[in-house]
Formats: C-alpha cells, sequence, structure tokens
C-alpha cells in the first residue's frame, strides 16, 4: 500500500503521511520567497511515528517535483518494513 499525502498545514508547502509505525513530511524549499529555506525542491524525511528521535533525510532530496518525492518516501517505507 502506497503511502497518501495530504497537506498537513493550509497554505504552506508541507506535505505529510504516516504507515506502519513510520511518518514521512515532504517539504518545498526555496534559497528565496517565503516558507522553508534551502535548495529549491522538495525535500523529503521519515522517523518513527511513536518515541523520539530527529528525522531522517531521504537520499536524492530535494526532488524536482512532488511525485518524485513521494516515490521516494515509499520506497524507503518498503525498505523500512521488510527489515524487520
Amino acid at each position: 500500500m502506497s503511502l497518501q499525502f495530504h497537506r498537513a498545514i493550509e497554505h504552506m508547502d508541507l506535505w505529510s503521511a504516516s504507515s506502519d509505525g513510520f511518518s514521512f513530511v515532504i517539504t518545498y524549499e526555496s534559497p528565496t520567497g517565503p516558507g522553508f529555506r534551502g535548495l529549491a525542491g522538495f525535500v523529503a524525511s521519515w522517523r518513527r511515528a511513536i518515541g523520539s528521535g530527529g528525522a531522517v533525510k531521504i537520499g536524492g532530496s530535494p526532488f524536482k517535483v512532488l511525485t518524485e518525492a513521494e516515490e521516494a518516501c515509499n520506497a524507503v517505507l518498503k525498505h523500512l518494513t521488510n527489515v524487520g
């Protein structure tokens, strides 16, 4: 089953999804303008849904389009749930 992302905060470029005890976030960053700062593109990260600990940036970030970031998150979820 693939992650179903939804806009987490209205009027901000931030999407989230969770599954199997993991939480995923995608943000749009740019070097200028409003919102998150960084290289232009979609940055994806994950963390355990319960407990403490920081988020882990998903390799390949920033992605050019949102669908690439979503696909990367789904690949990481598949890996995390198969590692056991």
